[in-house]
């Protein structure tokens, strides 16, 4: 299955240089990722921002869209500068932006990228990772989901496994979505304990339809909780029916962690 949408170009425009830029935020007081018509959201802060420091609009496109209140340790948008020569050096850059940037986001690379690369299109694997915690902790709170008590791991295990045997995951999409596919490729699912109090839940694919990893994490913990048994993921994921998946857990819990490109090094 291919990993993105194939894209085809009459010319590379060579009198610009397009740039990734790497951010992390604290989703807690935005809408998601995406420009809202009527509410704050990260891009629109980000763009403001550039603006200010560039002296002139830039607009971004980023590596995907993130609900109202996720996280992220690493996401990805590209915007283009009108030269081939950039006028701040990338530790400048970084710096004077940053000071524009509210606290809950910061900048953390630039690179330049060919002129036709693509923030989203051409990224190849994303993660995330969903946090919960046992007992009441306030340097948790809106950063991890409170449960009440231990669900069953191994049994959530077993269930996450199976996510492996499929690719169309209609049943954890949000309805009404204008994707061209709801096919994913699952390459990790697995939770985690970080200690007695907290369990993380890690999960990779190529990528990833709106609201999906919250809905796939809901119909883990009813598994969890003895409420279905392990097999039950093989019926909700047969029936592509959002329905029969589990309620979608809280926005809080989860973090955009890692976006993978061919031509971007890891740090």
């Amino acid at each position: 299955m291919a990993n993105h949408k194939i894209r085809t170009f009459a010319a590379v425009d060579t009198t610009h240089q397009r740039y990734f830029i790497e951010i992390a935020f604290d989703g807690g007081a935005y809408h998601g990722w995406q420009i809202q018509s009527n509410a704050v959201a990260v891009q629109e802060v980000l763009e403001k921002a550039l603006a200010t420091l560039l002296r002139k609009p830039t607009a971004t496109v980023g590596c995907g869209r993130t609900d109202t209140g996720v996280h992220a340790k690493q996401l990805f948008a590209h915007f283009d500068w009108e030269s081939t020569v950039f006028p701040l050096e990338e530790r400048e850059f970084l710096h004077r932006l940053n000071a524009l940037l509210p606290h809950d986001i910061a900048a953390k690379r630039l690179i330049a990228v060919a002129p036709d690369a693509h923030a989203r299109f051409d990224a190849v694997k994303r993660s995330y990772e969903y946090h919960v915690h046992l007992h009441k902790d306030p340097f948790l709170h809106g950063r991890s989901w409170l449960l009440r008590g231990a669900p069953d791991v191994s049994a959530m295990n077993e269930a996450a496994s199976l996510l492996h045997q499929y690719e169309d995951f209609s049943c954890f999409s949000k309805s009404n979505t204008q994707v061209f596919t709801n096919n994913c490729r699952v390459t990790h699912a697995e939770w985690q304990w970080t200690g007695n109090n907290r369990l993380v839940f890690h999960i990779s694919a190529n990528r990833f339809l709106r609201n999906m990893v919250r809905a796939i994490v809901g119909t883990l913990m009813e598994i969890g909780r003895g409420e279905q048994a392990p097999e039950h993921m093989h019926s909700v994921i047969q029936s592509k029916d959002r329905a029969a998946a589990g309620t979608s857990v809280p926005a809080c819990g989860l973090y955009l962690t890692k976006v993978e490109y061919p031509y971007v090094n890891a740090i």
